[in-house]
């Protein structure tokens, strides 16, 4: 499931949200919580839940950020990578075994960050140019924040994409690629396995497209207007998490599926 909209939103619980994840915890069913914010480490975002009267362990988190730690590990072990981010992704890169540096790295990663500063990201384009290869956790262009949008990891790796003519592979959603490393860290497979979330374009097209059911809540971005506006649609639309309550063993009144 997503975390922003679905389960909190503006640091606020989503109502029932609390009894939803108590029950998947009652009966024994596992859980991802995924974000595409690469700022924080899953110790960092059990915190922040915390705060709302959610109980998350650290191990049902999945970012943008760890997620693109694993797929650089699988690409290329005890590579090196110049960071443009927060201590989500550099903490996750070093798990990882990458050494983080502005001399000839083997990648250029570019995360989400509240404080881009004109001198790095001049530096990542230089190291792009100078054939780095181009790493972004996630597309999204903005963010939303108290006083309006910010610019987010999109926006800043379109400028980049910009001046140095080469396009970033984005790791987080929409890609397939996260949803399926978080299964694999879950121990799920796609045909017993749902994804939750509040947006049409990232939460709904990645469990799409990783071979999931997918169910769209309108407590976050999305409304039932905006899903009609894509080519493609969730398994069930539903008005919160809320509504899950009392039927999470069996969302779609389908039978409970069977392992082989």
């Amino acid at each position: 499931m997503d975390m922003d909209g679905v389960l909190v939103r503006e640091e606020h619980l989503v109502p029932g949200a609390d009894a939803f994840v108590a029950e998947l915890c009652e009966s024994g069913i596992g859980f991802m919580v995924l974000t595409n914010n690469s700022i924080y480490t899953p110790r960092d975002l059990r915190a922040r839940l915390k705060r709302t009267g959610l109980d998350i362990p650290e191990e049902s988190i999945w970012t943008s950020a760890l997620a693109t730690a694993r797929f650089l590990d699988e690409q290329r072990p005890g590579g090196s990578a110049y960071v443009v981010g927060e201590s989500g992704l550099t903490t996750a890169l070093h798990n990882v075994g990458y050494v983080l540096t502005d001399r000839d790295p083997d990648y250029v990663v570019l995360g989400e960050t509240r404080t881009y500063s004109f001198e790095a990201i001049t530096r990542a384009i230089r190291l792009v140019e100078n054939g780095a290869r181009f790493i972004a956790t996630n597309p999204d262009e903005k963010g939303p924040s108290q006083e309006g949008s910010l610019p987010a990891t999109g926006a800043i790796a379109a400028l980049i994409e910009r001046v140095t003519g080469r396009a970033p592979y984005y790791v987080g959603k929409p890609n397939p690629l996260m949803m399926r490393s978080a299964l694999r860290a879950l121990g799920a497979h796609s045909e017993s396995t749902l994804m939750i979330g509040d947006r049409m374009d990232t939460d709904v097209r990645s469990g799409l497209e990783a071979g999931l059911k997918t169910v769209l809540v309108l407590s976050g971005i999305s409304g039932r207007d905006t899903a009609d506006l894509f080519p493609y649609r969730p398994t069930k639309v539903m008005n919160s998490v809320a509504d899950l309550v009392g039927i999470t063993a069996d969302p779609f009144g389908i039978g409970v599926p069977t392992a082989e």
